[in-house]
């Protein structure tokens, strides 16, 4: 991927859309539109690593109330022709082919690796990646399991959906309530995770959400382990100009 005449990438991550409730929520939606609104002058592709919403379930001929203003946004944003790529995260991982069909989104269930110019770049959400977290990572393959889908895919939406938000909040598991707790560079996972991953290839940026905790951290002289935070307390996000990679904070807080 070459960027020319000015463009960027953007990334962003853990939105959570849809919790605590439905009028905070809708605030949390309008400020990232405003963001999206910001970035798409210069945008050449975004990058959304994860847990847009705090539940997700495609139903055949059916997905979750709510979320039309991000919905249409990115919509926008896609036809324009900027390319939007999301991944799959511990709260939307019942992702199926409505973002691809609906609004032209490349949609991920593992990682990627790409490179923008000369740098090279290992892009996942995060969950289930490095030591430790067995509970989840059992939970997750019960939960993507297509034996499971199928019999959740036999309840009610009106049942299904507010049991899957019950347990996106209330399920530790899955509501990664302690993953705002930076553990140190010596025991959190993602970048021990990261470490290697470096031994088997290079890489210059190793960019996660899921973690909640906006950081930057040197690997070696040329490699980064990045968490781009959250867009609920940290409001944070990531650019790339083609050259250096950027944690920022969106600013505009009270649009």
């Amino acid at each position: 991927m070459k960027l020319q005449n000015r463009q960027k990438i953007y990334f962003a991550s853990d939105n959570h859309l849809g919790s605590p409730s439905d009028n905070v929520s809708r605030l949390k939606e309008k400020k990232f539109i405003k963001w999206l609104d910001f970035i798409k002058k210069d945008a050449s592709s975004i990058f959304l690593l994860g847990d847009l919403f705090d539940f997700w379930f495609e139903y055949k001929m059916v997905v979750p109330k709510g979320f039309t203003r991000v919905l249409g946004k990115l919509a926008e944003i896609s036809d324009s022709g900027i390319k939007i790529n999301f991944f799959v995260g511990n709260h939307d991982l019942w992702m199926r082919d409505y973002f691809q069909k609906e609004l032209g989104i490349e949609v991920h269930h593992k990682p990627l690796k790409i490179q923008v110019n000369e740098s090279k770049f290992f892009l996942a959400h995060g969950d289930g990646l490095g030591p430790g977290d067995i509970g989840y990572k059992l939970m997750k393959r019960v939960f993507i399991n297509p034996v499971s889908k199928w019999f959740f895919r036999w309840l009610h939406p009106d049942i299904g959906i507010r049991f899957g938000k019950f347990l996106s909040q209330k399920n530790k598991l899955i509501s990664g309530d302690e993953n705002v707790k930076f553990l140190g560079e010596e025991k959190e996972p993602l970048v021990l995770y990261s470490k290697t991953k470096l031994k088997e290839e290079h890489f210059d940026y190793l960019i996660f959400g899921h973690r909640h905790i906006p950081i930057e951290i040197s690997l070696n002289e040329k490699a980064k382990y990045v968490n781009l935070g959250d867009w609920f307390k940290s409001y944070t996000y990531g650019v790339f100009d083609g050259k250096i990679f950027e944690l920022k904070v969106w600013n505009n807080l009270n649009d």
